[in-house]
């Protein structure tokens, strides 16, 4: 690992943060300037693959509001065919590859065809947002509980929201998921703001409670809407991708 550079036949799920290229780490810098393919989600920036190096086989797999440009079973097709031919393979995710990433699904994949890879972490965009504002997800005197969760989830599962993140749909949140003392962030969110705060306030959650609505966040486009529950609505947070923050101790210096 550190500064090895992308071996070949393997495969690396990396995180490229949340789109500001001064927050890659190192470790992905280095795998973007040696791997012979990378295959970027949609939401990797232009900035961040102008990094990789020239020769480099760049290939998008995105998918944007639910159209997918390729299957998953098509990036599994990519990644197995690439490593075969002895190739390095960089699998660039936006944020974290473990937050809502598919990486299980390319893990067990990649496992089963015992192709050799390397996870590599990246900061997900709730720890970037929150910083970007200056305030805490957690806080001695108002958080004690982070829940990470998601509006999009995989067809025909409905789950609760969890503190390592789940599907949220307004026939699946109950008042248990949140507590007085939580903060809940929302990725993928969808444009119905108005509906999933009505049934984040009808779930219990008090209608004044604060939230932020981040769009294109770290990027020079980034747009912040700060509200309560109450006051959100669907034209306020500005274009995708959105993440939403939610909770008493959301306090952005903005």
């Amino acid at each position: 690992m550190g500064d090895t550079p992308a071996q070949p036949g393997h495969v690396y799920l990396a995180g490229a943060g949340p789109g500001d290229p001064s927050l890659l780490t190192l470790r992905t810098l280095r795998l973007l300037e040696t791997a012979d393919v990378v295959l970027p989600d949609d939401l990797v920036s232009d900035e961040i693959l102008a990094l990789a190096h020239t020769a480099a086989h760049i290939i998008p797999v995105g998918k944007r509001c639910g159209q997918p440009r390729i299957t998953q079973a098509g990036i599994h097709a990519l990644m197995l065919e690439h490593s075969s031919q002895n190739k390095s393979v960089l699998r660039l995710k936006s944020g974290d590859p473990l937050i809502f990433g598919r990486a299980g699904e390319e893990m067990a994949f990649l496992r089963q065809y015992n192709i050799p890879f390397e996870i590599v972490p990246g900061i997900t965009t709730a720890f970037a947002v929150a910083a970007s504002l200056q305030t805490p997800l957690t806080d001695r005197s108002a958080a004690s509980r982070l829940i990470l969760a998601t509006a999009h989830h995989a067809a025909g599962k409905l789950e609760l929201p969890t503190v390592v993140g789940s599907a949220l749909t307004p026939a699946t949140f109950e008042p248990a998921a949140f507590q007085k003392d939580s903060t809940l962030v929302i990725y993928m969110p969808g444009r119905s703001f108005r509906t999933l705060a009505d049934t984040l306030i009808a779930s219990g959650i008090p209608p004044e409670t604060p939230c932020v609505a981040v769009s294109k966040a770290t990027t020079p486009h980034q747009q912040v809407h700060a509200t309560t529950l109450a006051h959100l609505t669907d034209e306020g947070p500005g274009p995708a991708p959105v993440i939403l923050l939610i909770g008493q101790a959301i306090q952005p210096n903005i």
